[in-house]
């Protein structure tokens, strides 16, 4: 007797989109305005508490933990290259900035916040959770931006680092 399959068929798994990378000084200054935001929110937190000092890092954390959206990361390392995997769902291609240089990776994520309309003319928030990302991935050996691969495909950004060679590094140093 054949076992009967079931009749749903799975959805094919949504192409990839290749991220172009950003200069990493450009995407720096992107980045100080979000630093710029999380201070503001710990210096609100630190005036609603009296102004008590001894709190400064509790008050940076929670205005992190505030605005930021946390970022799972996985790495893997063979002979030749790093792979880098990132948890960011529900950000979208256009919403995503990524710079590589030899020894970090940044991401930096903006999304619009959705909001909807109830019947009673109440705007509701869908997400409530932080609309933005900041993650700076230190790597433990160089490697060689221009050559790398970054892809977005169902919430998960990958990037395929090829390590730099030993004559590589030193040329890059030489020339700087």
């Amino acid at each position: 007797m054949k076992s009967q399959g079931s009749s749903h068929q799975q959805q094919p798994e949504p192409p990839a989109a290749l991220l172009s990378l950003c200069n990493p000084e450009d995407l720096a200054k992107e980045m100080q305005q979000v630093r710029l935001a999380i201070a503001r929110r710990a210096y609100e937190l630190f005036e609603a508490r009296g102004r008590e000092h001894g709190h400064d890092w509790e008050d940076w954390f929670r205005a992190e933990s505030e605005l930021l959206r946390p970022v799972s990361i996985s790495m893997s390392e063979s002979a030749d290259q790093f792979t880098v995997r990132s948890n960011v769902l529900g950000f979208g291609e256009s919403a995503l900035r990524v710079s590589i240089e030899p020894r970090r990776i940044t991401i930096l994520g903006k999304k619009e916040m959705k909001a909807t309309e109830t019947e009673g003319g109440k705007v509701e928030h869908i997400d409530r959770r932080p609309d933005q990302i900041l993650q700076r991935i230190d790597l433990t050996t160089e490697v060689i931006p221009g050559s790398s691969v970054v892809e977005l495909r169902a919430g998960l950004l990958k990037f395929e680092l090829p390590k730099a060679t030993k004559h590589e590094v030193e040329t890059a140093t030489a020339a700087a």
